[in-house]
């Protein structure tokens, strides 16, 4: 059996569930740190993290790819904060992930590889010169997020950095995306 029957017998990831997903351990993080602290919501995120892992593969019958290297990050430096007793560990996590998926895909170009092409590959069809260009788009808008959470969890209370973790990130990174849909455009590959 060749790999493209095997992934055609796999479900599809709804967009929506992989919203709820991503967003369900985040928004316990919130609420629980709001009644009972970081460390509290520290637990709870990280149970959240894996039991949204766990949906998600009885429900498409597998991981997907970021969420997996997040809710490892999220167990290292979670399980790092709690049995330290330092908040600086979880603080310091986006930083680092950010960074990460910077330099993966930053690396990747230089390999002459394109990570990004091969993990949404799928949903668009662009030319070389445009997967490059929203490559480096996404590489440097992830370092820019990398410096923002540094600039917040430093500069502001542990509460105002969980609100903005939580209410902050994504609608940033939605933006972002919804910016590049000019770069998409412009670089589709012409349908044969």
């Amino acid at each position: 059996m060749n790999g493209e029957s095997h992934d055609k017998t796999q479900p599809r990831e709804n967009p929506l569930l992989r919203l709820a997903l991503d967003l369900g351990p985040l928004l316990l993080f919130f609420a629980v740190n709001a009644w009972y602290g970081i460390f509290a919501a520290t637990g709870v995120f990280m149970a959240a993290i894996m039991a949204a892992l766990a949906a998600s593969r009885v429900l498409t019958g597998q991981f997907a790819k970021m969420p997996l290297v997040t809710a490892v990050f999220v167990l290292v430096f979670g399980g790092l904060t709690l049995w330290l007793q330092d908040e600086t560990f979880i603080k310091i996590k986006p930083t680092i992930i950010y960074l990460l998926f910077a330099g993966l895909l930053l690396g990747g170009l230089a390999l002459k590889r394109n990570f990004l092409e091969t993990l949404m590959g799928e949903a668009f069809s662009l030319t070389q010169q445009g997967w490059r260009m929203l490559t480096l788009r996404w590489a440097g808008f992830f370092v820019v997020l990398a410096v923002v959470n540094e600039i917040v969890w430093r500069s502001y209370s542990t509460d105002t950095w969980v609100a903005f973790k939580t209410f902050g990130f994504l609608p940033l990174t939605l933006l972002f995306a919804a910016a590049q849909i000019g770069l998409l455009q412009k670089h589709a590959k012409a349908e044969k």
